[in-house]
């Protein structure tokens, strides 16, 4: 690669700081290869192997870049950034994206959380006789990788086309992965194309806003733009709906309020494996592209913003937190607490400070395992016709189940922030942060809003331990692959909890270094 000084860099650097992201979308291409070459007998084991050995070594590389202290540079002519936000952002996400494997590689329970063939017409011969021959749909593993690999892209960009690509690179197969629901098709597909509708028109806003900064700055690259800022002064119509429509496209990612409104669908219709995925990696992954855009691209405007993001975060908390209460389906009540949940993080961001930053990916990487580990619970709790959706039926699983009601029981603790719980540890992280950011006001709106969430995730604690089971309660299907995502869900939620010291350091030592410009 040849540089602005005219000097060579040597290309293995170029391709080293990239590598995660590489490994991942070639794992994804792997996969495509193995759809059309291998034989349907072989092609489900191929799939989870090449599916795992790209999660790992991904992993381990960013691991190894962030021990090597090789952050803080500029990759592919610039318009990728590694530093330590993003490491740690993508760290976290290549980790959940493994938990979230192991759901969607889940075989105990039955054939396959997916539809044996995804073009088949619900209720019709074609989807029974698919059924019946045991077909397993092993496209989900492929999408999963390229959209985590867009995942991974998403907080890194340093500029906006990139931005707008990887966006367009994880939703995609994500429309397509939440209408793949083996049970209750017709609730998934109706969840795929409401996320599809107004995925793209979040799409179109993000990419609006962009032709707009460009417009004003002359250039997509985030430090273009705050230098434009800078020079030109920040009261230009065009830079202010620019800024306006790329926030609409970045919150509607994360389902800030009032753009939630596909989140309880699509988690609700979406199969639970794929909830999980999207409750947890792309929620990550969305707010380390706020991050990014807010605190290169508009760092110098944020006397602007940050009265908009504090009406979004308020509003956010208080309408996740009240309308949870009125949910009867456990998923569409998850999808309410994320919303929440996105309201805090979001009084992180509004910081502006280091300590705002860490305790935002402190906040991500806490409540993505908990996240995973909860949703891995509901899919062992079966009905007859698949997972007991309906809270009714999970009445007296705590006296039939104690150890697996127990293990809901403490991530619901975790998701209210009570004490010794991730939860509570990465609360007061950002509302820490918040208070030292000028911020007090909207931190007494959060502990209000956590105040009213621990009623509905208290009501469902009562509801296991302290009611009657059915006769024809569900039963609890325990397998391998959900166990150990339970189990490291369970661990990280106590670690992070009681011992939250190396974590934070972690997430302080990331921070410290800031995003590069």
């Amino acid at each position: 690669m040849i540089t602005a000084a005219g000097s060579i860099t040597a290309p293995h650097i170029e391709y080293g700081r990239l590598a995660p992201i590489l490994i991942v979308l070639g794992a994804a291409a792997v996969g495509v290869l193995i759809e059309a070459f291998v034989s349907r007998a072989y092609r489900y084991w191929t799939q989870v192997l090449v599916s795992l050995v790209g999660l790992v070594a991904a992993f381990v590389w960013t691991l190894v870049m962030g021990i090597s202290h090789t952050p803080h540079h500029v990759a592919a002519l610039g318009a990728i950034g590694v530093d330590g936000p993003t490491l740690f952002i993508q760290g976290t996400i290549l980790v959940l994206a493994l938990m979230s494997l192991l759901l969607i590689a889940e075989r105990r329970h039955e054939p396959s959380p997916f539809t044996a063939q995804a073009s088949s017409v619900p209720g019709t011969a074609e989807e029974r006789e698919s059924l019946v021959a045991g077909i397993i749909q092993t496209e989900v593993f492929p999408l999963m990788l390229f959209a985590v690999g867009g995942m991974l892209i998403f907080p890194a960009a340093n500029d906006l086309l990139t931005m707008f690509v990887a966006l367009e690179v994880l939703s995609l197969p994500l429309y397509l992965l939440c209408g793949l629901a083996r049970r209750r098709r017709l609730l998934s597909q109706e969840a795929a194309v409401k996320y599809f509708l107004l995925g793209a028109f979040s799409s179109a806003f993000f990419l609006y806003g962009t032709a707009l900064l460009y417009g004003f700055a002359g250039s997509v690259r985030l430090s273009d733009i705050q230098t434009a800022i800078s020079q030109k002064g920040g009261m230009d119509a065009m830079l202010l709906a620019g800024v306006a429509l790329l926030g609409v496209g970045l919150l509607f990612k994360m389902g800030a309020a009032p753009f939630q409104v596909w989140k309880p669908d699509v988690y609700q219709g979406a199969p639970t494996a794929i909830t999980a995925l999207m409750a947890s990696c792309t929620l990550v992954s969305a707010v380390g592209g706020i991050l990014r855009v807010f605190y290169v691209g508009f760092e110098t405007l944020r006397w602007d913003w940050r009265p908009v993001m504090w009406a979004v975060a308020i509003l956010t908390m208080v309408l996740g937190a009240v309308v949870a209460i009125t949910q009867t389906d456990v998923k569409r009540m998850l999808a309410y607490s994320s919303i929440a949940h996105g309201g805090f993080l979001l009084t992180g961001v509004i910081a502006t400070n280091k300590a705002g930053l860490s305790s935002t990916l402190f906040y991500l990487a806490a409540y993505g395992f908990t996240t995973v580990g909860a949703f891995a619970v509901i899919t062992m709790v079966r009905d007859a016709g698949g997972e007991a959706w309906h809270l009714s039926r999970w009445a007296g699983l705590g006296k039939r189940q104690p150890v697996l009601a127990g293990t809901f029981a403490f991530f619901l603790l975790a998701f209210a922030g009570i004490p010794l719980t991730s939860g509570f540890t990465g609360k007061f992280a950002v509302f820490q942060a918040a208070v030292a950011g000028g911020a007090t006001p909207l931190v007494i709106v959060g502990v209000l809003s956590s105040a009213i969430a621990a009623f509905f995730y208290v009501r469902v604690i009562v509801l296991m331990f302290f009611s009657d089971p059915a006769a024809d309660g569900p039963a609890v299907v325990l397998s391998p692959t959900s166990t150990t995502a339970v189990a490291v869900g369970a661990l990280a939620t106590v670690v992070l909890g009681v011992v939250p010291g190396p974590a934070l350091h972690l997430a302080q030592s990331a921070a410290s270094q800031f995003f590069v410009r």
